[in-house]
């Protein structure tokens, strides 16, 4: 039996231009030529370095930004031709949690006014019937009704995650878009938040495309795994698979960022050369290659295809060889 698609993004481009020196326009692309699907009741991860291009991703996928080349498909329906009513009647089954939950809350509404107004938005109800579905999310996320009174600033940085995780649960979403939802929190809150999205996963049958860059965030939420590189698809991987494959050179430095702090080895210190290169000067051949400690000269002439099969892709020579 097939499994039913919720988002499916076809090779998608997107770039952006800068202004430099003497008023000099320079383009650079952010992504290039992306594909992907996020299936129903799954856990996609985009996992990557910062400017990679997961956020951008992510917000081609909301909508928030317009890809130039490519397609985006919501439920089966190409996003660049739904019509108003169509659009309007599936926008509410797509959210979003961004990093920042200050700068996404209005710091001049009280909660119960951030939480009920996409709900009148999206619905055809009454102002006591949001106010009651208000009230039902904040439980969910576990805080209670007192919170409708009080304004963003009042709350703690978890109990404001809380509320715009509530936000994102008020329309009832198949999927919500996670974009780094943990990493402005201490330890402890990262935890907790971690565990509400598991359970909220379960108990409404969500699917998530979580944003990250640390890898064990990723791991423990994951299906999937999609390791992004400037602005392209490296690596993809069922998270089953993590410890049975061998990862592609730019995977593996990730992994050595993030040592196991209960192992009784120590941490393997590698150096990996260089910084990770401009897109505005994007290597040829493996964008990777000016710091990989596998490349040869094919490497900086050939950039390899994304191989594979339904559960493990790569983007390396070296390891499609093996």
């Amino acid at each position: 039996m097939n499994e039913e698609v919720l988002v499916e993004v076809k090779g998608v481009y997107k770039s952006y231009s800068i202004r430099t020196h003497f008023f000099k326009k320079l383009s650079f692309y952010a992504l290039l030529d992306v594909s992907l699907k996020i299936k129903k009741g799954e856990v996609l991860v985009l996992l990557g370095e910062s400017g990679c291009g997961k956020t951008t991703l992510g917000k081609i996928i909301l909508d928030l930004e317009k890809p130039e080349k490519g397609e985006v498909f919501w439920f089966g329906h190409p996003l660049n031709s739904l019509n108003r009513i169509h659009y309007k009647r599936i926008r509410p089954k797509i959210q979003a949690l961004f990093q920042d939950s200050f700068a996404s809350l209005n710091p001049r509404f009280k909660i119960k006014e951030i939480l009920t107004e996409p709900y009148l938005i999206n619905f055809n109800s009454s102002k006591r019937e949001a106010l009651m579905r208000a009230i039902e999310v904040l439980h969910q996320v576990g805080l209670n009704e007192e919170f409708l009174e009080r304004y963003p600033h009042q709350l703690s940085g978890g109990q404001r995650q809380r509320v715009a995780l509530a936000r994102a649960l008020i329309t009832e979403p198949k999927l919500i878009i996670l974009d780094e939802p943990t990493s402005a929190l201490d330890m402890t809150i990262q935890s907790q938040i971690l565990l509400l999205l598991k359970k909220l996963k379960e108990d409404k049958k969500l699917s998530y495309l979580l944003i990250t860059h640390s890898l064990p965030t990723a791991l423990e939420m994951a299906d999937r795994v999609v390791v992004m590189y400037l602005g392209r698809i490296i690596e993809t991987f069922k998270k089953d698979f993590f410890r049975k494959i061998k990862h592609h050179p730019y995977t593996e430095m990730l992994l050595k960022s993030f040592p196991d702090p209960f192992s009784d080895n120590p941490p393997e210190v590698t150096h990996i050369k260089g910084e990770p290169a401009s897109p505005l000067k994007r290597p040829s051949g493996c964008e990777f290659h000016p710091r990989c400690p596998e490349a040869d000269s094919l490497c900086s002439k050939e950039r390899p295809p994304l191989r594979g099969n339904l559960s493990y892709q790569i983007s390396c020579f070296k390891r499609n060889e093996s």
